[in-house]
């Protein structure tokens, strides 16, 4: 049978976001064990020694094929190695974690590298861009107007503050326009704005909405 919640988290917990850094990119991409690193030093440092010994364990007690059809197991993503590679892949990463903790040696502060990072960073951000500007939306809604005010009257008005903080950090970032237009891609918008924006004018029109 499958793990529970509270048992998943318990053994694979913080190994889920180190590998969630990795969705989409190889094992040997040092952006995405830094963003993990950088992300994770600023808003929960306790929780780096949690992955170091979450990824030992399970590098350390590998499941069989069985278990992990059952459920029982956390699967790891296709980081393009071998699964004969997987092993040492997992135990450098907790080698790297603990270096990085015993020495104090935080990643420099940056905008978010990699896709895993910019969903890490502005969990709220994403949920709103991809959940009410994904390609679905002329579908859904007349404009983008009507797609703000569905998520501002279905919306938990603590997450609706979590969102109008998480474009205020956005748009303090040192970005340019080209820059500006990335994030919202990575987070999940696939539709353009509204005329006459750029993606960093739509983005300031709704933090002052949002206030």
């Amino acid at each position: 049978m499958s793990l529970k919640p509270l048992e998943h988290d318990r053994k694979y917990g913080e190994l889920d976001q180190v590998i969630r850094a990795f969705v989409g990119r190889t094992a040997d991409d040092e952006e995405a064990l830094a963003g993990y690193l950088r992300h994770t030093w600023r808003t929960r440092p306790w929780a780096l020694a949690v992955a170091e010994e979450q990824l030992r364990q399970y590098a350390e007690h590998p499941p069989g094929r069985l278990r992990l059809r059952l459920g029982e197991f956390y699967p790891v993503p296709d980081v393009g190695l071998a699964d004969s590679e997987i092993q040492a892949w997992l135990l450098s990463l907790a080698d790297r974690i603990k270096v990085s903790v015993e020495n104090g040696a935080a990643p420099p502060a940056s905008t978010p590298r990699t896709h895993g990072e910019w969903h890490a960073r502005f969990p709220e951000l994403a949920q709103f861009l991809g959940g009410w500007f994904s390609q679905d939306m002329p579908d859904e809604f007349e404009d983008h107007d009507a797609a703000l005010q569905d998520y501002l009257d279905t919306t938990d008005p603590g997450l609706v503050a979590a969102l109008a903080g998480e474009l205020a950090e956005l748009l303090a970032l040192p970005l340019g326009e080209s820059d500006h237009a990335v994030a919202v891609a990575e987070l999940g918008m696939e539709m353009d704005p509204p005329e006459p924006y750029s993606p960093s004018g739509w983005l300031a029109a709704l933090a002052v909405r949002l206030r």
